[in-house]
Order: structure tokens, then C-alpha cells, then sequence
């Protein structure tokens, strides 16, 4: 008798095949067996109806910190995720020297905005090499795997000292190969990967460019010397991809002999850089290496209301005088007070900046119940100005203010220079690209792509209207094997027998995201974004439920992954 068999499901095993009415048995943890008519299980379930898909696999996270204290690693568990990545970016907290936390909190508050205090109190750092840091990761179960990478950023500053916290400080000889054994060492305890930031969007919160911004090319390939001798791991990059960097990361990758995968997004100031990156990587290919390029599969969208970090009024003199009121204060006071409105929506008095995207109103747009990753301009906040005769300052504040404070509005603020999708149809369709840039975890106060597993499916299975739309059985495998192949999980992201039991049981036609929402639910009662779904009945690690009709179970089978994994068993 298997342990549990899903009967009568449409399943789409994520290998790009096409779906079948089959049953998926799960014994020990590992499919069983894919086909018509299996034995009996302990537990059964009919998923007539439904689709019956691997758990997908997220590479580009940043739940470094959360990891240690949150075992739901929410918002992903709730969006089918199983397997989640994180260290990217170059950012991370292992290797730290005892009582040397505060340089790497300072850069993660400022790359990937999430509170400062939220990580001194959550996060202990009870370790300080990075196999220490997997051991620490590996002591507590949860509902997804995880998985970490040596970030460049922490390894500089542990082997530098204060000098690797500036980025025009180059590293002696002695130092250089202090973090090829480093990274050596970290490859071999478990990390899948060694990851830089070359882009001066990454700052720390005191407003330095992140350390690794402009290390030269004698300490990327000391690094990559020590990938080398480990024999493994990604080299994983964001870069501002300017004159001859493309050619000095894959010069480390190449010396490495690893794969190389790069952060690929369309900036508005150069639409079509992306495209050239990408030409890059299939040079790259076609020399038999091994790259590819990580893609969004809707707009970066930063969103904006009362309680977020950012809004066209923050730097308003009106609105400086309450930020630091609780929310609700500032919300009653708002609501009351229709001469501190009026304020908000004129010009300032002093001529200062009144708004930080002034300029930006015609792509920002309201966030409906059912929020739309493809508006059209007509839908703006200057269209709706426009039409009913107001500013676009008075139509953003009453968008905010609505639902007692909690309206929300989205600046799609990378993926859409055009104004559509049509590129990220580009991207995501290229055989040289992987999903990876939903960031769970980070951008806590402006961003919530963490739901981006359930809008890949929604937006272009189902509900495009503006473009073309695409086949379930290639977006589910776009965000299962093929994740999974890209860092070397041959285990997972397939529903075939000897593979583990990760399973997402979906209600497609029910399918759905929900508006995202302010919460205060982390450590020191700090805010963030989250995102909820609906159509999630079930979702399995290693054949344990953890997600039952869109509600986490409680359950923790989810382990620390060292390192690539073999295939079936």
C-alpha cells in the first residue's frame, strides 16, 4: 500500500510533456508511480478536475535572515513553492566575525530594504564561517526546502575587515586567496552557488555602493579559482552590465568551469540592453558552457500606499510632519482633516519636492481586488486624473486612502518600458532564460513578486488579454525542472518515479491572487508586504501536506539542500 496516492488528477509532470489523467502514488517521500489505476494508498485523494503539478522550485530569493526565525517562509509557502534560494545578490550573513553583524545588516537593509531592526532582533548569528551557517539552517525544519549561496558581499568583509566595505579597496594577493579557500570551503559543506552585485542600484543603508560593485578581475578569478577546485556551484551575478563586464564574468565562469547565470531585467533608461545581455549568454552557449539568463515573468512592481516605504507624498512637508504617527493616526487624521488633504495635493510651499515619482503617473495604477500585472495606460492614475477632472495627486491620495487607509497603487518599475508584456513574453520564452527574479523576502516595504509562481500561471495560462498566452505544461515546467536543473536539483521539479514527493494539487479554474496587504507580523512588529492565493488544495514536500485548501498545515518536512542533488532513486 503506497502512503498516499492522488487520484484522477490532470497531470502535468513538469517535464514540458503534455498533460494526462493519470495517479501520482508517493512512498517514503519519493513518487512511487505516474499511470491509470494504482493500488491503494494510506491517504487518497481525488483530484478529478484538477491539476496535479510539481512544487515549484524559487532560485532567486532572500530569506537569509527570515529562514532562521519564520519555518512557514511565507509569502512563498503559500504560492506552491517547495524549494526556495537564497544568499543572491551578493548579499547574506555568513561568513561573519563574532560581533561584526552590523556591516552586513546595514547592506542588506539597503539592497533589499528589509528593517534593520528586524534582522538584529531575528536574526542571532550564532555562527560565523559558512558551514557554520548550514548547520544553523539545517536545525530547523520547515515547510519549504531551502537552500543558500556564499554571498560576495559578507565573504570580502570578513576577510578585508572594514576595508572590504569599500568598494574601491582592492584585496591583497594573501586576500584574494583567503577567499578562494573560503569560497572552496562553502562549495563543499553545501552552498549551490557564489554570488556578486555589480550594479550601482545596490547600496548599502548608509548609502555606500555595495562592496563588490568594482572588484577587479584578479579578485573574481581568485574566487573563481576556489569555484574550481570545489567542482561546484553557480556563479550567480546582478550587474549593471556596462563596457566589458559581461566578457570579465564569464572570463570567472569559464576559469571556474560552472555556470554562469546572470539577473536579466529591461531597465526604462536602456529598454534594450537586455536584449544584448542575452545575445551574450548564447554566445556563451554555443561555446558549450553553460549560462542562462534569470527573468521576471511580469512587471518589478513597487507598490505604494499609506504604510509603504514609498509614495508619491513622502517627501512632502505635510507628510514628513505624521510619518512618524502609528499608521492609523496618520490614516484618522487624514480623514478628518481635508486641509492637511489639500496640502498634499498642492505644490509644497517652500518649492521642495512633493512627491518622489512626479513624473510617474502615467504608469501608476490602482491595485484591484483582483490585481492586474498588465494595465493599460488608459487605467493610470493621469488617465483617471484626466477623465474626471482632477489631479493626479488628488486621485492617488483618495486611491490610498480607500479601504479605511489600505488602498494600494503599483509603478511597474522595471519589465515595462512599453507598457506591456510583450518583452517578459521574450524573455521567458527564450530557451537561455530560467524564472528568478521574484525576490521573496526582500523589498519588504515596496514589493510583494514572491506571488509570482501563482501569476505565472494566472497571468499567461489563463487570463492575457494584451498578448499571446502560453501553455501550462511549458510555464510549469519553466518553474520546476527547469529551476531546479539550473542550480543542479536533479531530484525535484519532476513527477516521475525515484523523484522526491513535491506536489502542488491546483484548482485552476479557482486559481487566483489576492491584493496584496500591509502586515506588522515580523520580528520588533516590523511591516511588510505579503500576498495571499486561492486554488492551492494541496501542497506536498517530500510527500507531507503543508498547504491544505490555501491554509498552511503546521507541518515542517522541509530540510536544508547541500549542495547539487542527484537525480531518481
Amino acid at each position: 500500500m503506497f502512503d498516499l496516492v492522488i487520484r484522477n488528477g490532470t497531470v502535468i509532470d513538469g517535464s514540458g510533456a503534455a498533460r494526462r489523467i493519470a495517479d501520482v502514488a508517493v512512498q517514503d517521500g519519493r513518487i512511487a508511480a505516474v499511470g491509470p489505476e494504482l493500488g491503494a494508498g494510506q491517504r487518497e485523494i481525488d483530484a478529478t478536475g484538477l491539476i496535479v503539478a510539481p512544487g515549484f522550485v524559487d532560485i532567486h530569493t532572500h530569506y537569509d535572515g527570515q529562514a532562521t526565525w519564520d519555518p512557514m517562509v511565507t509569502p512563498s509557502s503559500w504560492h506552491g513553492v517547495t524549494t526556495t534560494v537564497f544568499g543572491n545578490c551578493g548579499v547574506g550573513f555568513a561568513p561573519v566575525r563574532p560581533g561584526h553583524s552590523a556591516y552586513l545588516i546595514n547592506l542588506m537593509e539597503g539592497v533589499e530594504d528589509i528593517p534593520g531592526t528586524v534582522l538584529s532582533e531575528g536574526v542571532k548569528f550564532n555562527w560565523e564561517s559558512f558551514p557554520d551557517y548550514l548547520d544553523a539552517l539545517a536545525s530547523m525544519g520547515r515547510a519549504v526546502d531551502v537552500a543558500a549561496q556564499l554571498p560576495h558581499g559578507a565573504l570580502r568583509f570578513y576577510v578585508m575587515g572594514d576595508r572590504g566595505a569599500e568598494h574601491d579597496e582592492v584585496p591583497t594577493e594573501r586576500e584574494i586567496e583567503e577567499m578562494a579557500r573560503l569560497t572552496e570551503q562553502a562549495l563543499r559543506a553545501g552552498a549551490l552557488g557564489f554570488t556578486t552585485s555589480r550594479t550601482t542600484k545596490h547600496k548599502a543603508r548608509d548609502g555606500r555602493f555595495t562592496p563588490s560593485l568594482s572588484a577587479r578581475e584578479a579578485e573574481l578569478l581568485g574566487i573563481a579559482r576556489g569555484m574550481k577546485r570545489a567542482g561546484s556551484g553557480v556563479l550567480q551575478v546582478n550587474s549593471d552590465f556596462g563596457p566589458g563586464e559581461f566578457e570579465a564574468l564569464q572570463a570567472a565562469a569559464a576559469l571556474a568551469g560552472r555556470p554562469l547565470s546572470c539577473l536579466l531585467v529591461q531597465v526604462d533608461a536602456q529598454p534594450k540592453l537586455w536584449r544584448e545581455t542575452l545575445d551574450q549568454i548564447h554566445g556563451v552557449r554555443a561555446t558549450g558552457r553553460v549560462a542562462n539568463a534569470q527573468v521576471g515573468s511580469r512587471p518589478i512592481g513597487v507598490l505604494m500606499g499609506l504604510e509603504t516605504t514609498v509614495h508619491p507624498f513622502v517627501a512632502h512637508p505635510a507628510w514628513r510632519e505624521m510619518s512618524k504617527l502609528p499608521p492609523s493616526e496618520r490614516y484618522a487624521r487624514l480623514a478628518s482633516d481635508a486641509e492637511l488633504r489639500r496640502r498634499l495635493v498642492e505644490p509644497a510651499i517652500d518649492g521642495g519636492p512633493r512627491a518622489v515619482m512626479t513624473e510617474s503617473f502615467h504608469k501608476l495604477f490602482p491595485v484591484g481586488e483582483r490585481p492586474d500585472y498588465e494595465p493599460d495606460a488608459e487605467s493610470s492614475v493621469e488617465a483617471i486624473a484626466r477623465r474626471t477632472g482632477r489631479t493626479p495627486q488628488a486621485v492617488a491620495l483618495e486611491e490610498m486612502m480607500a479601504r479605511g487607509g489600505k488602498g494600494l497603487l503599483m509603478l511597474p518599475f522595471e519589465n515595462y518600458a512599453y507598457g506591456n508584456l510583450d518583452v517578459v513574453h521574450e524573455m521567458i520564452t527564450d530557451p537561455a532564460t530560467v524564472l528568478g527574479v521574484a525576490d521573496g523576502g526582500a523589498h519588504v516595504g515596496v514589493i510583494c513578486d514572491a506571488s509570482s509562481p501563482t501569476s505565472l500561471l494566472t497571468l499567461w495560462g489563463r487570463d492575457r488579454t494584451r498578448g499571446p498566452k502560453l501553455g501550462l505544461e511549458f510555464l510549469i515546467a519553466k518553474q520546476t525542472r527547469g529551476t531546479a536543473l539550473a542550480y543542479g536539483l536533479a531530484d525535484r521539479g519532476l513527477l516521475a518515479p525515484g523523484h522526491k514527493a513535491d506536489i502542488n494539487v491546483i484548482d485552476f479554474d479557482a486559481l487566483s491572487l489576492r491584493r496584496p496587504e500591509v502586515v506588522y507580523d515580523l520580528p520588533t512588529g516590523g511591516r511588510r508586504l505579503i500576498q495571499r492565493a486561492s486554488g492551492y488544495r494541496h501542497t506536498f514536500n517530500a510527500g507531507v501536506e503543508t498547504v491544505h485548501d490555501d491554509e498552511l498545515t503546521g507541518e515542517r518536512p522541509g530540510r536544508l539542500v547541500r549542495g547539487a542533488q542527484t537525480g531518481a532513486i
